[in-house]
This record gives C-alpha cells, structure tokens and sequence, in this order.
C-alpha cells in the first residue's frame, strides 16, 4: 500500500536513459563464452590488437621515474601540444597554431568538450546513419535534439551536402558531426565532398565537427583533414587507432580561436587535464610512424582475405573500406536480421561481430535519406561490422571458421 506520508525515493534522471553501447554487450557476451573454455576470435570492437608502440612504453619508464606526474595544464603539455602542431606540418603541410590544440582525455571527452562548448539544451545536432552510436547517447544526455542525415551503399555511405543544407535550414540545427573515415563503414568523404560539406556549414550558419580518429589509416587514399578547408571547424583525432593505444584514454582537438578560452574553462572543471602518463606516452608515439605503418600494412592485408573471401559466403561487400579497420558486410542473404546472426555466429562458430543496429539511429528523431526513423533503424538489421584490427593469423582463422559454418 503507498505511503504518502513517506518521502518519494530519488530515481537517475531521465537525461541518463541512454541507451547502452552495444559492442561492449557483444564484447561482455564474447567473454562470457570464453570463461566457459571457447576460443574467440575477436572482430566485434574496434580496438588494434596490438600494445602501444615500444617508443611510448620506453617514454612511461623514464616518465615514471624522473616526472611526478602532476597535473598537467588544462589544455595538455605545452610539448605535446607542439608535437600534435608539427604533425598537421608534417602530415598535411598546414601551419596550426599550437593555442588552438587541446589535449583531451580520449576522443570521447573531445565530443562532449564540443558539443558543450557549442550548443545549448534543445538545440539540434546534424548526426551521420550509421555512425558510431556514442554520438546520439552524448547528445541525448545533453539534451540535444538529433536529426539524422542517412546515407547509403549507393552513394558510398556519403553525407549530401544539400540534404545538410536541407536540414539545417528546416529544423535550424547548430551543428553539423561528420566522420571520414566512418565507423562502421570504414569509407571516406572525397575530398571534394567534404569541402562542400564545409561550405554547406558555412553558408547556414552550422558548427562543422569533423571526427578523424581513423586518420592515418587509409587504404590507397589519402585523407583530408577538415583544417584545410575551413579555420571554423572542430576537429577530433585520438591516439586511439592508429597508435595503437585505446586503454591509454589520450586525444585532442583542434579549435576555432574564439573557443579555446572556453573549451579550457569547460576542461578545468570537468575534467582538470588529461592523464600525465598517457600524454608522455603519446608525446613518444608520434616518432614510431615506422612500427605503426607496419601494423596498417597488417590490416590492409587483413581488409584484402575479408574482402575477398566473405562475398563467396554470401556478404555483401560492394562497398569496402577505404580507411579504418572495419568491414560494414550486408548479411540480407544469410539472415533477416544481423542482430540474430551475430550472435548464432559468436554461440557456433566462435566470432564475435557487431550487428548494424548498433549503429542506425535509433528513435523517434527527424531522418532526412530515408523513408523515415522506423525505415532507416530497421536497415541496420542487414549489416554486420567485422573489425580486422586483429592479427592475420586470427583473420585467417575466422576465414576458415565462416567456410566451415556457412559452407
């Protein structure tokens, strides 16, 4: 029987009702199976199998011993902060102030940085589908309201830049948040798309949000970073992927001039400064080019059997990736729904995958490419995201595992 008398028990916020992060689901289910003696072959999560690079080991050693390892500024270490400068000389022949760099702690803290920095509660948010789902979970906890641009295997997965003009001028969006290379699809805005992308955010007034966590992971095309084109983007990069270093928690952000006084106030609270120890591993990262091209040789051959073996299965991979490390194979010939095959092929044939509704929006939210929200979240039910980071001896087994269970 209620009690009125009796005080009303406090419950989370309805602002935390996000959904959960499915990979780590398949991941916690992956390690489920292992704990009861199968061996996995693990492609469910985009994360190299590979330690960091034997420099920043080498660095953390001395770091411990000679650096306390304090705070650092808000924004990183002034060195680090010149070295990720120099990168954008060296890498993409451009001259970035090294003000306008801010060291976060891993691309996830650079996301939320942003999208606080820019927009307010209500304001609406231009997000790709599919992309990575933490992009919706962020803003829906910040109360933002998304509305989706839906791309496709007809036009490679592409952002249009007049469907981000159409919608930023029906529903007055603030920002725009593209990814080249994408994740889950691993394909790229040519780079004359993603200038007109830039103009289109330029021309309605929109924050243009460039997420290029996957730079340096290019499979015979060269990438173009958002700072070419426009001095107004934000642009997010990690030491996550291509150094090989996701437990490390290390990224930044490249900022317009009149936000970094406000994404380092933002960042002082929050967040006080990045790891010390990550930020000195990173530092040492940037001079082993030679030991992490080799690791993106192994995953152009690993991108090469799964492109070559899967369509004899019956995926569908008429769009293969041109950078990440991820395989985005239509399953429709194999099962209606990718949610159930992933997980038939985690219980038989020991692969963990995540299927494609992890990654199509999910909501009742304005969908501008599709035939509407119900249409486009159902989409990703013929999709699975194989994740090549691993070995090419694990590859070539997960191969062999497909072959015996489908053929």
């Amino acid at each position: 029987m209620d009690r009125p008398d009796l005080p009303t028990i406090p419950q989370p916020s309805r602002r935390s009702a996000v959904e959960p992060f499915k990979v780590m689901d398949v991941m916690r289910a992956a390690a489920a199976r292992e704990a009861q003696g199968h061996k996995i072959i693990h492609m469910e999560v985009g994360q190299p199998g590979t330690p960091a690079p034997a420099m920043a080991l080498d660095a953390v050693e001395r770091a411990m011993r000679a650096d306390r390892l304090g705070y650092s500024l808000a924004l990183g270490l002034p060195e680090l902060r010149a070295r990720i400068a120099q990168h954008y000389t060296s890498h993409y022949g451009l001259t970035v102030p090294v003000e306008r760099i801010v060291v976060t702690t891993g691309s996830s803290t650079a996301f939320l940085l942003s999208f606080i920095a820019t927009l307010d509660a209500g304001d609406r948010i231009l997000l790709p589908t599919p992309g990575y789902p933490c992009y919706l979970n962020v803003a829906l906890s910040l109360n933002l309201s998304p509305v989706f641009l839906a791309s496709s295997p007809e036009n490679r997965w592409s952002v249009e830049p007049a469907m981000v003009a159409r919608a930023a001028r029906e529903h007055g969006a603030k920002a725009l948040l593209v990814a080249s290379p994408n994740n889950p699809t691993g394909t790229m805005l040519a780079p004359d798309r993603l200038e007109q992308v830039i103009a289109t955010c330029s021309d309605t007034g929109l924050w243009m949000m460039s997420d290029e966590i996957y730079h340096g992971l290019t499979y015979g095309v060269r990438e173009q970073t958002a700072l070419a084109l426009s001095d107004d983007a934000i642009v997010i990069n990690s030491f996550s992927k291509y150094h090989s270093m996701t437990g490390w928690r290390i990224g930044w952000m490249v900022v317009p001039e009149r936000l970094v006084r406000t994404v380092e106030r933002l960042a002082q609270n929050f967040f006080i400064c990045a790891p010390a120890v990550s930020q000195h591993a990173a530092l040492a990262a940037f001079e082993a080019a030679t030991e992490l091209d080799g690791l993106r040789d192994v995953y152009a051959r690993n991108r090469e059997r799964l492109v070559t073996a899967l369509p004899k299965l019956g995926f569908d991979c008429s769009v293969p990736s041109d950078g990440a490390f991820y395989l985005y194979a239509g399953t429709r010939g194999l099962d209606p729904s990718s949610t159930a095959f992933a997980r038939r092929m985690l219980d038989e044939a020991g692969i963990a995958a995540t299927g494609g509704a992890d990654f199509h929006m999910r909501g009742d939210f304005p969908v501008y490419g599709a035939e509407n929200a119900a249409a486009e979240a159902a989409r990703g039910e013929g999709f699975i995201r194989f994740s090549y980071s691993i070995r090419e001896d694990e590859v070539a087994e997960a191969v062999t595992r497909l072959q015996a269970w489908l053929g």
